[in-house]
């Protein structure tokens, strides 16, 4: 009988160092320490033996069982580390390789525009101001030399928000900041207001029923026409490069007399006439003027002592004009693809 456990301890000993890992673990301890293992089913046989062989033959399986546990202990112990030592190799990292770049997000080109915009106009000596999109008609209209009856009234497609004690409306301009900033300043004033403005338009290639625009202010005594076409003049140069020509031409605005327009020649066809500029070589770029005297007047300035200018300009149509972009609703249908193109542009 000892021979046998003798056999057994010495075949489990080999099977087991041949076990390489925790599977085949997992099979030697159920062949002969589980609960249908060789070892295990040793005790079975004590009944058939004679009273006075059972106590040795006990002693003896179990012994047997406690020196194989203890040999499987161990090279369990030795096969995890051995696991765990390949597992850390074959998920190491390569710490002198170079990193991947992640995939990031850009401004978008309005956001860009603003940016470049309004960075050029604080080299020039102008602030930039924000004011509320909700805005009260007062200073979206009667303020700025608009009043109720007034035919440019209409022209804006304003949209009404119902108000039972007073006219509140989405802004159709950011020119209402000329006013607030007026109420809250002394001379000299000069800011610019980018923001976004709501009109009720039908969308096409170049309206949207919200856009942004970028106000200019400069209020100060002796501030003339030549002030403003300076300002202008070395903006559009800035924006579309230094050898652009400009033009200005008489137009009406309700806050603004004189009112001009502001134009540069075409940059596709150098002033020639091509589809851009629709034959004509120049590329409107903005409204402007000088400040209104009943603008002054509404905030509490001397009209004989204070002059100012004022322009405006939409943030999506000098994007459109820069970079070539056909379809102002581009900008808001989400296309990653398209918005992808200002970020190496902006690079």
């Amino acid at each position: 009988m000892n021979d046998e456990l003798e056999r057994i301890r010495q075949r489990a000993e080999q099977d087991l160092a041949a076990a390489c890992d925790s599977q085949a673990l997992a099979a030697w301890y159920a062949q002969y320490l589980g609960r249908k293992g060789e070892v295990t089913s040793l005790t079975r046989r004590l009944g058939a033996l004679p009273p006075e062989e059972r106590p040795a033959f006990g002693q003896a399986v179990n012994a047997l069982k406690t020196t194989l546990q203890g040999s499987f202990d161990r090279r369990q112990e030795e096969v995890r580390r051995a696991e765990l030592t390949q597992r850390l190799e074959a998920e190491a990292v390569d710490i002198t390789l170079p990193g991947r770049a992640p995939d990031i997000g850009t401004l978008h080109p309005v956001t860009q525009m603003i940016r470049e915009v309004t960075d050029i106009f604080a080299h020039l000596g102008f602030q930039t101001v924000e004011g509320p999109e909700v805005e009260d008609a007062y200073y979206a209209f009667d303020a700025l030399n608009i009043p109720k009856e007034h035919p440019a009234r209409d022209v804006w497609d304003t949209i009404f928000i119902q108000s039972e004690s007073r006219e509140i409306v989405l802004r159709p301009h950011t020119s209402p900041m000329q006013i607030r900033t007026m109420e809250q300043s002394t001379p000299p004033v000069r800011v610019v207001v980018p923001g976004r403005c709501y009109r009720y338009e039908a969308l096409d290639a170049t309206h949207e029923w919200h856009f942004h625009q970028i106000e200019g202010l400069a209020v100060d005594e002796r501030i003339t026409m030549s002030d403003l076409k300076g300002v202008l003049a070395e903006f559009a140069r800035q924006i579309f490069g230094r050898e652009r020509k400009v033009r200005f031409r008489c137009d009406y605005f309700p806050f603004v007399e004189p009112g001009v327009d502001f134009a540069i020649d075409c940059m596709v066809c150098k002033g020639v006439g091509c589809r851009v500029c629709k034959g004509t070589g120049w590329i409107e770029i903005l409204g402007a003027g000088m400040v209104h005297p009943n603008l002054l007047i509404n905030v509490g300035y001397d009209p004989s002592r204070y002059t100012g200018f004022a322009f405006g300009m939409g943030v999506e149509r000098l994007v459109m004009l820069k970079y070539g972009v056909q379809d102002i609703r581009a900008f808001y249908q989400g296309d990653v693809r398209f918005l992808a193109q200002f970020n190496r542009a902006a690079a």
